[in-house]
Parts: C-alpha cells; structure tokens; sequence
C-alpha cells in the first residue's frame, strides 16, 4: 500500500505517464507541472495561463483516469498557476545554442562558416560559396517560447496549431501556414515551434531558415552549380520553418524550387511551417502551384491585438523587465490608447519606462500621456468611406465604381457588404452616410453589418475566384489594405 505523499505523486506522475506516452508526458508534464494532493482533490500547478488551458483542454481526461488508477475512485482535479513554476519559465529565453545544429543537440561552432540559421544539415554537405558566416548577434539569438506567448482572440488558434505541431510532428495539419499583419507574433509562433521540437524531439533535424536564406542559398547553388548540396539540405529534414515566405514574390525560380522542396518533404510525411503576410489564397505575388501547396494544410490569421489582448502582452511586457510594480491605471491607459501591434506596445512601454529613468520621476498616468504623446499623434489617421470602397476593390480585384453600381449579383454584392461593414466599424458614417455612399439606403446597410457579422460568427468562407476564403482573412488583408 501507498502511504507517503512522495510516493502517491510518483504513481501518479507514472500512470499518466502510462496514459499519455512517455514523449509526450516529457513535453507537457516533466519537470513543467507540480502535483499535490489536498481535501479538495488532485491539483496540476502549472508555469502559464496558457499551460493551464491547453493541458485542461487536451489532458483533463487523462490525469482523472491516472488518478482512478492509483486511488480505485474518481478524484476532483484542478489546474492552477504555481508561482514557483512562473518564475522557472522566464529562464527559458537564455541564448540560443550555436546555429548549425540538429534540434537538441549542443555542440561547438564548426571551424568553417556556419548557416546563418539553425540548421540540421552537417557542415560537411554545404559548399563554401553557399554558406555564409553568421554575425554575432545571430550566434547570441534568443529563442522565443510557445509558454509566454500572450494568448487572446486575435491569436488563439493560430497558438493551438503551434502546440499541436510541437505535440505530433506531421501528423495533423501540413503545411501549416501562419499569416497576418507585422508584429502579431507569427515569427514568435515559429520560434516556438523549433524550442519546443529542439527540446521534445533531440534527435530529430529542424530546420529554422527564413524566406531570404532560401532564396539566397539557392542562387550561390545555382550560380556554383552546386544544387545537390542546396537540395540535400532542405530536403533531408524532418521539419522544416520558413519565416516570410512572402520574401519569395516576383521570384518565379525560386518559388519553383520551393515548391519541389515542399512537394519533397510532404510526400515524406515531414512537417513543414511557414509564415506570410495573408492567406495564400490572396497572395497574388505567389505561382499558382505554390499557392496551391500552401492552401492544401491549413492557413490560420493572426489580428492586431484586441484591448484585453493588448493589456496581457503589456503585462507580461513589464513583468519581464522585472517592473511589476507598473500600476494597472498606467498599463489600462496604454492597452487603450495604443492599437498597433505588438511592436508599438513594447515601444510604448520601453518610453515610459526610459522617461521615468531618465526624468528620475515615479511613473504614473501623467508620465505615461507624456511618453506617448508623440507617438499617438503620428497613429492617429482619419478614414474615409472612399478609402474603405478603395480597400475593398484593391484587395479584391475590383473595378473602381463596382461597390456603388447597381449590380446585385454575388460578385458585388457580397464585396460591398464588407465594404459596408468596414465603413461601419472604421469611419464615424451614420448607417444612413455609408447606404448612401454605396447606392443604397439605410436598412441595406443595417443589414449588411448584420449579415457580416454572422459569417464572421460562423467562420464562413466566400468564394474568390477558383477558391474559398474566410471572410475573417479578407476583412484582416482590407483592414491592412486601409492602414497603408
């Protein structure tokens, strides 16, 4: 019989163990999760918000079932955030080991210049010209994490398919690509991915590389005739992340070439992860073929941050920087007044903060109106309904006057309901102003925002040209499209 407390938690750890294989108990509970047992039940503390969510989400049934094993009868389980568990997680930004390397392993720069991303490719198999040397502040890049990635609406499922590319490799969506606007965390995702691969697959090849690195690899290799080490490379890899493939526009040899990699890699079951500025369906810069492989995974968008999204990421911002002791009023004022990505949000706080340090002044909301003053104003920009109709018709294709004319058919009809919508959400337009703008009265208009509004609730897809797209894709590209 089981009668210390130490050894009830090692049966547990071991039956859950037993549950949810050996691989992916290592990734998700080992050392990452803290077990206890009081009146109340079991309790799973956890590093993170998003620890919590995803294991409550993904292993519930599996830590109750564990417990039943060990108990003989069913025990109340409760995921909460352990503090000392916090803390243990923030480490996990240290430097990056050196750059050429198989994931998870740990070995010393080779003598000849390395690739400038980590790759797991040996030395040996690359060509002098192709291999550039890298910097030094590439050698000390720092390795973002999936833990402290700030989660809301704008990114949620696009965070779930990074998890589950780092849970099963090649097994459920592929190619997974994650697109949206600067800033919004795609190269963060990316970077999470290949921590946690490095960490829960040590053996395995991950290759992190950007679009650019692609696309300058295969010029060396082309111009040297030195392909087959180019192509060994990519191809002779278990994963594969590729960072802005929108890099590769108007480069028709190279799309070409990417193509035959991925074609490669698929048909191997490898997985493969890229990022881009919008859906591939709307990517006119890409050859038919490419567009074609990169719609056949899945394709999830990631959306400037909305406020309580915005209000995480400055929290966890400054808890970073070790000032915690910013006061909500001052991180609420910006999270409102701030509606960029997340690059202007540290930008915001990095002002405050350096304008405290510098002005030696306690940092309240007077100093923070201050810091950001500024930057508000050059932020501030006033749409128009005729920016909205110039949006739409560029991102679709459109004719100038097809929004305002007559035609009911599916082809303007549906266009100009987003168009109404936007006008809506983006201008100060009374429903009357926008109905008039575009042709039609004031219910038209009430009803469009409705309309659009339930296919944004329902996720539901319009047909552009050959192919569907999310109706959520294209407001985010014509919401880009009015930001120019």
């Amino acid at each position: 019989m089981i009668t210390h407390e130490a050894e009830v938690i090692a049966a547990l750890g071991q039956a859950l163990r037993q549950r949810v294989g050996a691989s992916r108990y290592d990734l998700w509970f080992d050392k990452k999760t803290q077990l206890s047992l009081s009146t109340a039940g079991l309790t799973v503390g956890v590093p993170s918000l998003f620890y919590q969510d995803w294991l409550q989400k993904t292993f519930a049934g599996e830590v109750q079932s564990a417990a039943r094993d060990v108990f003989g009868q069913a025990l109340s389980v409760h995921f909460v955030i352990d503090p000392a568990l916090l803390q243990t997680t923030r480490p996990s930004e240290e430097p990056a080991e050196p750059v050429m390397h198989a994931a998870g392993q740990h070995t010393a720069p080779p003598p000849q210049p390395a690739a400038v991303h980590p790759a797991s490719a040996p030395a040996k198999t690359v060509s002098p010209q192709a291999r550039p040397a890298p910097s030094a502040a590439q050698m000390q890049r720092r390795w973002r994490s999936l833990d402290n990635f700030v989660v809301g609406p704008c990114n949620r499922v696009a965070h779930a398919s990074a998890l589950s590319v780092v849970d099963a490799p090649g097994q459920d969506v592929n190619p997974l690509v994650l697109h949206g606007p600067v800033g919004v965390g795609k190269t963060h995702l990316l970077e999470g991915i290949f921590a946690g691969l490095r960490q829960q697959q040590p053996g395995w090849r991950v290759l992190f590389t950007t679009a650019e690195e692609f696309t300058h690899r295969f010029v060396q290799g082309f111009r040297h005739g030195k392909l087959s080490p180019f192509r060994k490379m990519f191809r002779d890899t278990d994963v594969l992340l590729v960072d802005d493939v929108n890099f590769l526009a108007k480069k028709t040899a190279t799309q070409e070439e990417f193509v035959h990699t991925l074609d490669s890699l698929l048909r191997q079951g490898r997985q493969v992860v890229v990022t881009c500025d919008c859906h591939p369906r709307l990517a006119d810069v890409f050859v038919p073929e490419l567009a074609d492989r990169l719609g056949g995974g899945a394709a999830w968008g990631l959306t400037l941050p909305d406020r309580e999204t915005r209000l995480g990421i400055l929290r966890a911002k400054a808890a970073r920087l070790n000032r915690e002791t910013l006061s909500d009023e001052v991180l609420c004022y910006l999270a409102d007044q701030l509606r960029g990505n997340v690059r202007e949000l540290e930008g915001a706080l990095n002002s405050v903060l350096h304008l405290g340090r510098v002005a030696a002044r306690p940092i309240d909301l007077g100093l923070a109106q201050e810091a950001v003053a500024e930057l508000l104003r050059h932020s501030v920009r006033l749409v128009q309904l005729a920016d909205v109709e110039r949006a739409v018709c560029s991102v679709l294709r459109l004719d100038a006057g097809v929004l305002t004319s007559r035609r009911r058919e599916w082809a303007s009809a549906q266009p100009r309901m987003l168009a109404m919508f936007l006008g809506r959400k983006h201008t100060a337009a009374t429903y009357a102003e926008i109905g008039k703008r575009f042709g039609r009265n004031h219910s038209t208009a009430v009803v469009a925002e409705k309309k659009v509004r339930a296919w944004l609730q329902d996720n539901t897809a319009l047909r552009l040209g050959e192919g569907q797209v999310p109706v959520r894709d294209l407001l985010d590209q014509v919401e880009r499209e009015l930001r120019r």
